[in-house]
């Protein structure tokens, strides 16, 4: 595997955590470990797809765990690793930044 290479903390982080459904995903499980369909509800708007692609990358990334219980029907829970907790925290104030600003945020002209 090739060693990435990035310009600054930043660029580090959004190649971890960039896109529009990682910071999501992180969000809700910061709550609890979900199984899939939990999650899927959790994050509205996600398909199927986007959902298994996203925490397959977070996976992989070393952000979540995904945890198999061998038993019928099979049973998969989602949680974030110890790394997985220090970035949400990382993410909580651009949270609060998010939240303070909304309503500049919504009223702003979309292409």
């Amino acid at each position: 595997m090739k060693k990435r290479s990035y310009t600054c903390g930043l660029d580090a982080a959004m190649d971890v955590v960039g896109g529009k459904w990682k910071a999501l995903i992180l969000w809700e499980l910061s709550v609890e470990p979900l199984r899939f369909g939990e999650l899927r509800r959790r994050v509205g708007g996600i398909s199927e797809k986007m959902l298994t692609q996203q925490v397959r990358e977070l996976e992989r990334n070393g952000v979540l765990r995904r945890e198999v219980y061998e038993q019928v029907p099979p049973k998969v829970v989602y949680s974030l690793t110890d790394f997985g907790l220090t970035l949400n925290a990382a993410l909580e104030p651009l949270g609060e930044w998010g939240h303070r600003h909304m309503e500049t945020i919504e009223a702003m002209p979309r292409d």
